[in-house]
């Protein structure tokens, strides 16, 4: 199978959580988080965001983290000299998921449209 045919697949499985990442998005910007919420899908133990969805405590195939362009930042994912260019890529939050996928097919971002 190709990595984009698997990654077609991984996105498929995702769109079953788009409900609770666009409540937890919606969150992110009315409380004046962050105007780049970002959710961190994987399923390694990571050090990043909040835990939304565990998959060691559910039946999810992925754990999911709600983050922040901020934290990638501070974290050094995102490296500082590199912001300016994530934020004219970055999708509008309120109509787009903010995907940070972390798999065997590497780590990658990905944009998913919430409708």
């Amino acid at each position: 199978m190709s990595s984009t045919e698997r990654l077609f697949l991984v996105e498929k499985e995702l769109k079953q959580y788009l409900p609770i990442l666009n409540q937890a998005s919606a969150s992110i910007l009315d409380n004046e988080i962050s105007k780049y919420p970002i959710f961190v899908v994987h399923k390694e133990e990571i050090k990043v965001g909040i835990n939304i969805i565990d998959r060691i405590t559910t039946t999810a195939n992925w754990s999911i983290e709600a983050s922040t362009l901020e934290e990638f930042v501070v974290k050094n994912l995102i490296h500082q000299s590199k912001v300016e260019e994530f934020r004219k890529t970055y999708k509008d939050p309120k109509e787009f998921v903010c995907i940070f996928l972390i798999s065997d097919m590497g780590a990658q971002f990905i944009f998913m449209a919430f409708s």
